[in-house]
């Protein structure tokens, strides 16, 4: 049995063969989080992003911290769940030699603000997202750029190229098939192999308080079953994942942005798929051949039903792709976005 269960459910008020512990006073206090991550240090962004400067910008409806390094054609890295930016700190400087490369902390996640989600966890919606960083690459003076987005950031990165064609030059989207068609083809070893889709998206406040009992725990352990390449995730980047995840303000976000997802961003996408609106810029997929998405889809035809050109290729990894894959991811990266 798993000792790190038996720990926890001793330290829960049960003993191992299932008897309430005799003295509660022993039972583990839950953990006090803060509300908001503690500032990030210099000396890391120095270190992981050589070159790169931080900013803050004010959009309608967040703050978001984003960093930018490099000249050339304008390119924006988006992360996913349960990370930041830092997710490409291996290929971000890479790219600064032939672009100008903007990595934003998602609404909700990294340094960036966590507002309300409001009703229906509409402001964490994939449309609310992506108008963040329409507004974000509009502070920087870049009107059409190209897009790239691993995980969640993908899906932010699909809703941008449907919403604002006319700002998207190429999009590249990691280790993802569209939402609706995840959603509807799901079965029970999807439902078993990604539970934190049916976990978070659980009403307020369930999933918080349960992943806040031990959120280091939790981040681990997501982590660990995403990835296939043995240190692939390095102590610097583990570090600041766990300082802007565990706190209270990041966990609810990140469970606001599951439950919009499956909420008004299934109502978008099916108004889009009923109207026959596609995305028309170029549409690169690259993922991951060990990973749960490369395993249960043909992952260019599910592109090819929602998007006019399609291209792309799966990497020898799991769904970490730039932080398994970063030299092939960067050799793709440049190869499509440079024309």
């Amino acid at each position: 049995m798993n000792q790190r269960w038996l720990l926890g459910v001793s330290a829960a008020g049960l003993s191992a063969g299932g008897a309430p512990v005799a003295n509660a006073a022993q039972r583990a206090a839950p953990p006090v989080l803060p509300e908001l991550p503690v500032p990030p240090s210099p000396e890391t962004t120095r270190k992981l992003f050589p070159g790169f400067t931080e900013h803050d910008i004010r959009t309608t409806g967040a703050t978001i911290r984003a960093l930018t390094g490099g000249e050339g054609p304008p390119l924006l890295l988006v992360h996913g769940h349960p990370e930041t930016h830092v997710t490409w700190h291996k290929v971000a400087p890479a790219l600064a030699a032939d672009f100008t490369v903007i990595v934003p902390d998602l609404r909700g996640y990294g340094d960036s603000s966590k507002p309300p989600g409001g009703d229906k966890s509409v402001k964490y919606s994939p449309r609310a997202t992506a108008q963040d960083l329409v507004e974000v690459m509009a502070h920087f003076g870049f009107d059409r750029f190209g897009i790239a987005g691993h995980d969640r950031g993908g899906r932010v990165a699909h809703r941008l190229a449907l919403d604002h064609s006319n700002r998207v030059t190429r999009v590249a989207v990691l280790d993802i098939a569209p939402t609706l068609t995840m959603y509807r083809d799901t079965n029970q070893e999807f439902a078993t192999r990604y539970v934190w889709w049916f976990f978070q998206i659980q009403p307020a406040l369930l999933p918080e308080h349960l992943i806040g009992l031990d959120p280091e725990f939790y981040l681990k352990e997501h982590l660990a079953v995403q990835n296939k390449t043995t240190g692939a995730v390095t102590e610097e980047a583990l570090a600041e994942y766990l300082r802007t995840y565990c706190c209270t303000g990041t966990i609810h976000a990140a469970c606001e942005d599951y439950r919009a997802a499956a909420g008004i961003g299934l109502e978008l996408d099916a108004a889009d798929e009923k109207a026959g609106k596609k995305v028309t810029a170029p549409l690169l997929a690259l993922w991951g051949a060990k990973g749960v998405v490369g395993q249960t889809w043909d992952v260019l035809d599910t592109w090819r039903a929602v998007a006019t050109t399609v291209s792309g290729t799966a990497l020898d990894c799991g769904h970490l792709l730039p932080e398994e894959r970063p030299d092939e991811v960067i050799a793709e990266l440049q190869k499509f976005f440079r024309v």
